[in-house]
């Protein structure tokens, strides 16, 4: 079928490459219109738990109590009693008030409130709330007049913080792409010698990137998706289409070299090359579907352009490429780069001694001679990467995800520290059916939970009542968290309802609701990767493997990433502010796209050894022989996925971050403790029983199952491979 489908890409290659001019250009004007389409909302709140019920519920029975923005006034002057600072916060709240969209704002000097007043009696702040709808564009309007004369004014808050996050992961999207793109072209005509061959896999990742903002265009009109997805689109269609494009145009190359005609060349690299990049799409994009049993915005919306991202990779690997390739024929070796000459390794067919000739056989040689020191090392090393995941803490995100010193963020920080209560993040506890002696009764019983500072009724309408309970420290804190627990244990007053709300009370829910989902999406990505990958490879033990030997790796990242972000380590180097937690939804995230991106290799090589083992039967020739052929190009795949998530290591928010030094850990270690060392001593411990499988399998495998070679002449001596220039 391959074949075929790579013969049929030759003979109409006009045909494709006019249409798909057509489409870049199309794609380039509607799909780049993603961006007015995307929703801001990068929320990881479950609409259906309980502390988003209560959002709708408090609003429905005493009005709405959230505030959007907070305006802090300083002076170093004079003090929050002295009349010109009083006259100043009053003439902005009076500025204010005439604002139609804003539906609340108040200030000290109304309510007296003493919490409202910095400990110095040099700062104040005043909370304001927008009405339902009002729209962005408003908003910036009226923090543009929250000035007041002769005071320092900072505005933070929920929106404020928000906008912020948003701005700058906009500018890092253009700063990782503006390091990424250059470094990419440098490293891929150092590996192929060829500026030709270098501009393939950056054209495939272009196609793949517009046609992904396409894709998600369309989904936008039918369900709504985050801003956030745009990050894993650039992310995953960049790399993993400078993968797909190595693997294609390096057997192209290679179907070249032995002087075939461009036509057979195109049909075996897509036969070969081609399946590998199918199997490979197809493992990434189910492993990114998983994250849509979610039902939280954010994770949901990077399943959506994650898939989409993979999906257009691999279909423009499948059939623009083969087009080009076609036009191309041995131009594609043109405007060569001199000194940068690949070499020819001879190819190793039957013989074990001929197995070993190349550095990567040699070492895979090595390994297989004593399997199970390199085995129980290698696991070793594995499992103290990973011994930090054993005491990670979930949590939340809040504005130390900024970088130190945004506006936000200073004034969430001053608030905090400066403020006996900052009133902005208080859990939110809403009685309802009961009367206000009953709700009187139970505030008191909240009163009683252990680290609650006061509790107070802040509206009461009917037989409902709002309380505010006042506590010590962040509201993602492990305490702030075990308070919401305990209310939530304590005893409904008699025919009432109590719904627990707030920051904290989101961050609760977002890890229980994360935590219950997780094992289902790991089944369901395990079971699905692992029938994949047996119909491709005729075996039942090479896929378990395979699953086990990802999750160890992923393992050793989330090690990593806990013992850097949630313990601190490496913060001054990163430019990021430990939180003694990780974001809760991250580890998903991660889970999800590294588990395709270890199957992307772990395919890539197994698809070559089982190429051997099916012609020789000789088990250690096969791993030799596989390691061999495929080392190079894994290894330069490797380095240059490492560029792509690199540049968004270097994020100045703490998430994006985590997952750009996760990912970077990950593929490291993916690309030479697992694939270069324990991939060879795990096959040669197992030995033929690598292959096993009941008999139907085996007989769809005949018929159907992998193989990456065309063709295996008995006698090679004389025919040569080209490796990459890397690998020299």
């Amino acid at each position: 079928m391959f074949a075929w489908w790579g013969t049929v890409m030759n003979r109409m290659r006009w045909v494709v490459l006019v249409a798909t001019a057509g489409f870049v250009a199309f794609a380039g004007v509607w799909g780049m219109g993603v961006f007015d389409r995307l929703a801001d909302d990068g929320s990881l709140n479950d609409p259906n738990s309980e502390s988003q019920r209560v959002i709708s519920r408090v609003t429905e029975e005493v009005g709405r109590q959230n505030v959007h923005l907070i305006a802090l006034y300083s002076s170093d002057e004079f003090t929050t009693d002295d009349p010109r600072f009083r006259d100043a916060v009053e003439d902005a709240v009076a500025e204010l008030r005439a604002n139609s969209a804003v539906e609340m704002v108040t200030s000290f000097y109304e309510t007296q409130a003493p919490d409202m007043v910095s400990t110095d009696k040099h700062s104040t702040f005043v909370p304001i709330r927008f009405a339902a709808g009002t729209g962005d564009a408003v908003v910036e309007e009226a923090k543009a007049g929250l000035a007041a004369d002769g005071l320092t004014t900072q505005v933070g808050g929920q929106l404020a913080v928000s906008a912020d996050i948003d701005e700058q992961i906009g500018d890092d999207l253009v700063r990782a792409e503006l390091i990424a793109l250059p470094l990419l072209l440098l490293l891929l005509v150092i590996i192929f010698g060829s500026v030709v061959a270098a501009l393939m896999p950056l054209l495939v990742g272009g196609i793949a990137i517009l046609g992904a903002f396409t894709a998600v265009r369309v989904i936008s009109v039918f369900t709504e998706v985050s801003v956030f997805s745009i990050n894993i689109i650039t992310i995953l269609g960049l790399g993993l289409a400078v993968d797909y494009a190595l693997f294609m145009v390096s057997r192209f190359r290679e179907e070249m070299d032995r002087d075939r005609p461009v036509g057979q060349a195109v049909a075996n690299t897509v036969a070969t090359a081609g399946r590998t990049v199918a199997v490979s799409g197809l493992i990434v994009t189910l492993a990114l579907a998983g994250l849509l049993i979610f039902p939280q915005m954010l994770l949901r919306s990077m399943g959506l352009g994650g898939s989409a991202a993979v999906l257009v990779a691999m279909l423009t690997t499948l059939i623009v490429l083969p087009a080009v390739l076609a036009v191309l024929g041995k131009r594609i070796n043109s405007l060569r780069i001199p000194g940068l000459h690949r070499r020819r390794i001879p190819t190793v067919t039957g013989a074990v001694a001929r197995a070993t000739t190349g550095i990567w056989a040699r070492i895979a040689g090595a390994v297989m001679r004593r399997p199970v020191l390199f085995t129980i090392g290698t696991t070793a090393v594995l499992l103290l990467l990973a011994t930090p995941f054993a005491r990670v803490e979930f949590g939340g995100v809040d504005e130390r995800v900024l970088p130190a010193g945004t506006e936000s963020r200073v004034v969430s920080e001053r608030l905090d520290a400066e403020f006996a209560s900052d009133g902005v993040d208080p859990i939110r506890v809403l009685v309802s059916g009961a009367s206000a002696a009953e709700a009187a009764t139970f505030a008191d019983s909240v009163d009683g939970v252990d680290g609650v500072r006061g509790v107070a009724v802040s509206a009461q309408k009917g037989e409902s009542t709002l309380l505010t309970v006042r506590y010590d420290g962040a509201s993602n804190s492990p305490q702030a968290r075990a308070i919401v627990r305990d209310i939530r244990a304590l005893d409904d007053p008699v025919g009432a309802e109590v719904l627990v709300g707030g920051p904290t009370a989101a961050v609760v829910d977002q890890v229980d609701g994360l935590s219950e989902k997780l094992p289902l999406m790991g089944l369901l990505v395990a079971g699905i990767t692992f029938l994949l990958l047996a119909l491709a490879f005729g075996s039942l033990v090479v896929p378990l493997k395979a699953i086990v030997m990802n999750l160890v790796s992923i393992g050793s990242a989330f090690g990593v990433v806990v013992w850097i972000f949630q313990d601190g380590h490496l913060s001054g180097f990163l430019g990021f502010t430990p939180t003694g937690y990780v974001d809760a939804s991250q580890p998903i995230l991660m889970l999800a796209i590294l588990f395709g991106l270890s199957m992307d290799y772990e395919v890539f090589l197994l698809s070559r050894i089982r190429e051997q083992w099916d012609h020789l039967g000789d088990n250690t020739a096969a791993v030799a022989t596989g390691v061999q052929r495929t080392g190079g190009i894994i290894t330069s795949a490797a380095l240059l996925l490492c560029v792509v998530v690199g540049a968004f290591a270097a994020s100045g928010i703490t998430f994006i971050k985590m997952v750009g030094v996760g990912l970077l850990v990950a593929i490291v270690v993916d690309a030479t403790l697992v694939r270069l060392l324990l991939v060879p001593a795990t096959m040669r411990l197992l030995g033929r029983h690598n292959w096993w499988a009941p008999g139907f399998l085996r007989k769809f495998y005949q018929r159907f199952g992998f193989r990456e070679s065309d063709d295996l002449d008995d006698d090679d001596s004389t025919e040569s491979e080209p490796e990459l220039a890397a690998t020299r």
